[in-house]
């Protein structure tokens, strides 16, 4: 019988490794997956690099994630000094960055879901973003290489799961959740309900359950729609 669902933070978390690429999640605060995060801090595994869309802002748990000394690098598209422990950590060289247009990381991360190793963007050439990376001429415009970005691990939040690991999402907490959760070797889901089998009508789950690996329920209050 499949049955993906763990019994707590701890076990979902279980063997993630020193030196893990992880993708985390959410917009901001909006579909981050919160516990996780907390979680990957008593877990203890160091020098991580995170894939997220920003470098913590308006997210209780990140900041607090750099702060422990748990992340070597930051892959981003907004590395805003709100709060401040990541421009803390980036000016005294404990932390790396690498910025990443909004649109290119979600298409990085796509392309390793999709198995594709590379592709071509308009986006950044010319700019400070683009040096070190090969380009090429398409139709008389310059485009740059971008390489799939893979995860050893995917921590994602959703709305509601059955035990099969399929997933829904609620409102704007969707953003990059699904996309993540195709593109690591290990996807940890937490989720708000977790339903019987068979009442998440097919037309509905945005992710299906191959992509998922560990599901556990998080009782936390339920936030107002966004």
């Amino acid at each position: 019988m499949i049955d993906k669902r763990v019994k707590d933070v701890a076990e979902a978390l279980d063997g993630i490794k020193d030196g893990s690429v992880v993708l985390v999640g959410g917009f901001g605060v909006v579909g981050q997956p919160q516990e996780l995060l907390e979680g990957l801090i008593v877990q203890g595994a160091r020098d991580l690099t995170i894939v997220s869309n920003n470098a913590g802002f308006g997210s209780p748990m990140l900041p607090k994630l750099f702060a422990t000394g748990h992340v070597v690098k930051l892959i981003c598209s907004f590395p805003r000094p709100t709060p401040p422990i990541f421009e803390e950590l980036y000016k005294a060289g404990k932390i790396q960055l690498e910025i990443v247009p909004q649109g290119t990381i979600a298409e990085r991360i796509r392309a390793a879901a999709c198995g594709i190793p590379a592709f071509y963007t308009p986006t950044a050439v010319g700019t400070k973003l683009a040096q070190g990376k090969e380009t090429r001429e398409f139709d008389g415009r310059i485009f740059l290489m971008e390489r799939a970005l893979h995860a050893d691990v995917a921590l994602i939040q959703a709305w509601r799961a059955d035990r099969w690991g399929n997933l829904t999402y609620r409102g704007t907490g969707r953003n990059f959740n699904p996309v993540m959760a195709m593109a690591a070797d290990l996807t940890v889901v937490q989720t708000r309900h977790i339903v019987e089998l068979g009442e998440l009508e097919p037309e509905i789950i945005v992710t299906p359950g191959i992509f998922v690996d560990r599901v556990v329920q998080i009782d936390s209050p339920d936030p107002p729609p966004a």
